[in-house]
Order: C-alpha cells, then structure tokens, then sequence
C-alpha cells in the first residue's frame, strides 16, 4: 500500500494591534468602553503594585516573589471572558488576574512575606491559591474541568502556566486528560522564553508551544502576549468553545519576562541587555494606552487620574499588610498545628502543647496572645 499522508490542523498566529499602534480593525474585538478601562485600570495596578514589592523587597521590607510585570496582558485579558462562578487556576505571575478577581492587595504582600494567610482565596470567588510548583496546579485544572462535566455544569476553568511548566510531565498529563475526557479547560502558556536561565530553544526542538496541541486533539494557537485584543479574542473563542461542550484548547502567549526570574535571579548571567530593550519596545501597557486614547476612550489626563488613584490605593495596602505583619494572629507559631487535620492526632496535640509550654518559658503565652508578656529582668551590668 503506497504511504498517505495525514492531515494535520494548522497552527495560527494571531496579532489584532501590534507593537507600532497598528491595528486590524477587521479583527477588532467589540468591546464596551467601560470594559476597556477596567482591563487597562487592573494591567496598571498590577504593574504599580508589581514595582512597589519590588522596592520593599529590596529594603528588607518583603520576601522573594516572581514578578508579574510585562506579564499583565495575558492575564487580564484572557480572565476578562471568566465568570466570578468560573474557575480561576493561577501559577504566580496572574497579579492583574487576581486583583480583578478581588483579591486584596494586602492578600497578596502578605503571602510573599510568608504568611500562608494570604493564600485564602476571596469569598464569593472560585480561585485556588497561587501555584509555585511548576505546572502541578494543570493537573488540578483539569481535575476540575473533569468534574464539572461530571455535574453537567457549563462552567469554565482558566489556568495558567509557562514555557519551563510545559517541559514538565504534569503539563503533559493535564493537557492528554483533559482532551481524552473534553474537560472546559483553556490553558494560558505565557511563554516568556526563559525557564529561569533556560532558553526556549534548549527546552524544545518545535517551533510553537502551540502546536502541542495538535497532538492532544485539541484546538492550539499562537497569539502575540503583549497584545490586549488578540489574548483576549483567543481566550473569548476557547471559553466560549468550553462552555458548548467542545473541550480544551491550549493559548501560547509569546512575550518576553523583562525583570529576573524572582528577585534573587540575576538575568544579565545569561541574557543580553539588548534582547531586554527590544522587548521593551513591545510593552503591552503602553501599547494599549495609546489604543484606547486614539478611541477616546482614556485620554492621558485620565489616565494620570488613574495613576494618583492607584497609587493611593497601594500605599494603603502597604500600610495596613505592615500593621497585620505584627500581629499575633498572623505570629502565632502554635497555627502551624490548626490546620493539618479536622481532628488533632495524640501525637500532635502533644507537639503543639510541648511548643506552647516552650514559649511560656520564654515569656510569651501564645495559647492566651492577649495576655501581657513578662518584662524580661535587667541584665546585670
């Protein structure tokens, strides 16, 4: 029998505005002149509030964490097409994403100072925690796409994760499951081009994230990151495709992580300040602030109203997760126990007493925080 070939589909790449203000208007995606603003107002705070950690960071004043600036494209305008009743699966560079969930602010300065309280998602929202390992919360993504057609729901899950995660197994897993079984999930690549120092090209031969999805069986495109219009009309058409029933499709967003890994990464040990500045020029913000100001949608004398608002909004934030930092519901070591198991074991219960008992000693009675601690006795001259 002669050999026959196998039709495949073919991968797009879609750009509505580019770098230049360049704009297809055949493509344009209608959206609301409100809508606009407040994916432009969270893209803003996200960056601000991003560049605001990063200073205090460097004062002492907040841990190491990731930073999500150049990255607010993608996830503010693929969650602008999710419902509050939708499910949001974030990695940890979704800022925008999670401000416009309703995350406070002050959530968030208090997970990367290490308080695990910042990790409870808001009421009234169906969010997971941010995901530091690399590409587990797929798998929980598409757990929960699974189980929403299990309750024959038309609900959606988004999830995000990057080029390094999609070189992990658990991406595999999650993208093969979720096709076999037409889970409603969309799966946001931010292919940043660097897992840490790794580039793309030693992380993969292809030359697309996107054209993985072709051999899951399930829709894939390539779509410019650092365009507002065309994330969001790719997300719009995969969450839309979800909710009817269609299953999984997989977004690489190409764009660039223009600050370190995390604060403790130094990028200049295997990158060129040059490729940085050429990415630059590509910013999103700015991109999309010139767009809306040509519409008339966002003069620039509104936007510095934004500027003066978010800024206000920040420093209150900052102000009142440094009040919550020293306050013995968050120190209180003895939690470390609270919320292991419904039911204390014998064996930890005699744990968290031996702690407690040890601190007494110290002159602090952790199990009664409201009671005044002894004043330590002068030490001898």
């Amino acid at each position: 029998m002669p050999r026959k070939s196998i039709e495949l589909p073919k991968i797009e790449y879609l750009s509505i505005l580019n770098e230049n203000g360049e704009l297809d208007k055949e493509l344009e995606p209608k959206i609301d002149p409100k809508g606009l603003i407040e994916m432009y107002r969270y893209m803003l705070l996200a960056r601000r509030t991003d560049e605001r950690m990063l200073l205090m960071q460097r004062q002492g004043r907040c841990g190491t964490f990731p930073q999500s600036s150049g990255h607010e494209c993608i996830s503010m305008a693929s969650i602008f097409n999710i419902n509050k009743d939708d499910w949001h699966v974030p990695a940890y560079r979704e800022l925008a994403g999670l401000l416009w969930r309703g995350w406070p602010l002050e959530s968030i300065l208090l997970y990367w100072n290490g308080f695990e309280e910042g990790a409870a998602p808001p009421e009234g929202v169906n969010d997971l925690p941010v995901c530091v390992p690399i590409a587990s919360q797929l798998l929980h993504a598409a757990g929960i796409g699974m189980a929403i057609n299990m309750e024959k729901t038309e609900k959606v899950v988004m999830t995000y994760f990057g080029d390094g995660a999609s070189s992990e197994g658990d991406c595999h897993e999650a993208l093969n499951f979720a096709s076999v079984f037409k889970a409603p999930v969309v799966f946001m690549c931010l292919n940043n081009q660097y897992a840490i120092s790794v580039p793309l090209s030693r992380q993969m031969a292809c030359e697309t994230i996107a054209q993985r999805a072709v051999a899951y069986g399930m829709p894939g495109i390539r779509v410019d990151g650092n365009d507002v219009l065309a994330v969001y009309q790719a997300a719009k058409e995969a969450v839309e495709r979800a909710r009817r029933g269609e299953g999984p499709s997989l977004i690489e967003c190409l764009t660039y992580r223009v600050t370190p890994h995390t604060t403790s990464d130094d990028p200049k040990r295997y990158r060129s300040d040059e490729e940085t500045k050429e990415w630059v020029l590509k910013d999103a913000l700015p991109r999309f602030a010139k767009y809306l100001d040509q519409k008339g949608v966002l003069p620039e004398a509104k936007r510095l109203e934004m500027e003066e608002e978010i800024d206000k909004t920040i420093k209150a934030a900052v102000q009142k997760a440094e009040v919550m930092f020293q306050s013995d519901e968050l120190l209180n070591p003895l939690h470390m126990f609270d919320y292991l198991f419904a039911d204390m074991s014998p064996a930890l219960q005699e744990q968290r007493d031996e702690l407690a008992e040890h601190f007494k000693t110290k002159g602090k009675d952790w199990t009664n925080p409201q009671k005044k601690e002894k004043t330590p006795a002068s030490p001898r001259a």
